[in-house]
């Protein structure tokens, strides 16, 4: 295991990319505008990035449609495009350092998880899809024997990929394994919190031989860059993992511009169901302490509503608050980190902001609740429990992004369900039971995208993951994400 101070000397030495990458080569906002990204950690500037405005995504989207109908990367044959791929693949990997450290730099998460669970994690995803091209098959259709009718799959052009600023690198992925495997070009616009590894991305994309303008990067703020996109109208999917506002604001883009399609992966407020008949209580705590506290609470599908039968609430809640506190946060790039710094200043105040609201309104902080400051930087918060949680409370309705725990009790399973599925969200949800019925009966009732039973947020590059109600729609990893990158062509031969 590195030293905190192997880190910190080579994040002395660390490129940070400040330009946009559009046609295999640098480019520049054209108005001349930038932004900073901010080492949460330390309050320091690591660059001023160009901030792209409609200009320069009309460059990037005339680079995309000109690469794509050129052929140079659909036109491939499959086993080019995987071999690509895999070699692109193996340069994350090669490069797993260096992109570790610019997630971890930019939006505060421990160095050691970006090391061993992110970059490892993307490059799984690149490899999984490029594995999968030459091994997906059209179909026929049954007809008459004078008549032959295919269905087939093609890419459907020019795809815009906004991914947020928690998992830079692994929803980026996410994204792109899919869109490229399928021949698709894409633009890719990263959260302006944490821009640096989608640029190398670009960058290590060009090394593997995926052609100039397969692979746009376009930098900038979400009213800017990300409108410009929405609105565009050569522009053919637009695949989104971020806030439930903004993916409505992208409804809207499409009805406005040319009725792209847009695919959302939105908010989430994931609840956990803990009953009496669970026998391991206290891996039901540890896995609640980690579903809420992993990645600092920056997870769109944490588990951030606890609802534990009340036959062993107080038994509970005292195991969880044990477990808590082995996630105390630390300095990102110490090596011991289980969860370092939020984002920024402003989201650590938003946080904070929701456990001062709820005990306003009646919720009794149960441990935590703490803003905490290293080497002099205020920008961490403690693992938070909030016991005596009603429905009406915002603490229970809105996501809070952070390591903040709403806790209720509930008498029966009809209670708990009801309870889970009266929400706005329906991402993500668990079940802790040792009663095999009642996990399939709880499971199938529950209105959740992944349910996982005996564990918390399970997921695997093999199984799709995505949400319903106002958590989105369409779905990110296994083979049907390929739904949201082809169209389905059907070709009739009248042959007597």
């Amino acid at each position: 295991m590195t030293d905190r101070l192997f880190w910190e000397k080579k994040l002395q030495n660390q490129r940070f990319i400040s330009y946009a990458i559009v046609d295999g080569a640098p480019r520049f906002s054209a108005a001349g505008n930038t932004f900073a990204v901010v080492n949460p950690a330390s309050g320091r500037v690591l660059a001023e990035v160009t901030a792209c405005q409609a200009d320069d995504i009309d460059a990037a989207v005339t680079s995309a449609r000109a690469a794509f109908r050129s052929g140079a990367w659909r036109g491939l044959l499959p086993g080019e495009r995987k071999a690509a791929l895999l070699r692109l693949s193996q340069l994350i990997l090669d490069n797993r350092e260096e992109l570790a450290l610019l997630e971890s730099a930019s939006m505060g998460k421990p160095v050691n998880d970006a090391l061993n669970i992110d970059i490892p994690g993307a490059a799984a995803v690149f490899a999984w899809y490029a594995e999968s091209i030459d091994k997906l098959y059209d179909q026929v259709a049954p007809t008459a024997s004078g008549a032959l009718a295919t269905i087939t799959r093609a890419p459907v052009g020019v795809v815009a990929a906004i991914v947020p600023w928690n998992f830079p690198l692994d929803i980026t992925a996410w994204k792109l394994g899919p869109a490229l495997a399928a021949g698709n070009s894409v633009i890719l616009k990263p959260s302006e919190n944490s821009p640096f590894t989608a640029l190398r991305l670009a960058e290590l994309a060009l090394d593997a031989g995926i052609p100039p303008g397969v692979l746009n990067v376009v930098p900038g703020l979400g009213t800017e860059a990300g409108a410009a996109l929405g609105l565009h109208d050569d522009i053919d999917v637009i695949t989104f993992t971020g806030s439930t506002a903004v993916g409505k604001a992208f409804m809207h883009y499409s009805a406005q511009s040319n009725l792209k399609q847009v695919w959302l992966e939105c908010g989430g407020k994931s609840a956990n169901l803990i009953f009496a008949d669970c026998a391991d209580l206290d891996a039901a705590a540890e896995k609640a302490a980690f579903g809420i506290c992993f990645n600092q609470g920056e997870v769109c599908s944490a588990n951030s509503r606890l609802l534990v039968e009340r036959a062993i609430y107080n038994r509970f809640i005292d195991k969880l608050i044990e477990k808590l506190s082995a996630w105390a946060p630390k300095h990102p790039l110490d090596p011991d980190a289980r969860m370092g710094a939020m984002v920024s200043e402003a989201h650590r105040q938003k946080v904070m902001g929701y456990i001062a609201r709820a005990q306003e309104e009646g919720a009794t902080l149960l441990a935590g609740g703490e803003a905490v400051a290293i080497d002099g930087v205020n920008c961490y918060v403690q693992p938070t429990v909030l016991g005596g949680v009603t429905e009406e409370m915002r603490i229970w309705q809105e996501e809070v992004f952070g390591p903040v725990l709403a806790v209720r009790a509930f008498d029966d399973e009809d209670e708990a369900v009801a309870l889970a599925n009266n929400h706005i969200y329906a991402l993500a949800a668990s079940v802790w039971t040792d009663d095999l019925r009642r996990a399939h009966r709880v499971s199938a009732r529950l209105e959740a995208g992944t349910v996982s039973v005996n564990t918390v947020d399970a997921l695997d590059v093999s199984v799709p993951f995505g949400g319903n109600k106002q958590s989105g729609f369409g779905r990110d990893l296994s083979l049907h994400a390929f739904d949201k990158f082809t169209t389905l062509k059907t070709t009739w031969f009248q042959l007597g």
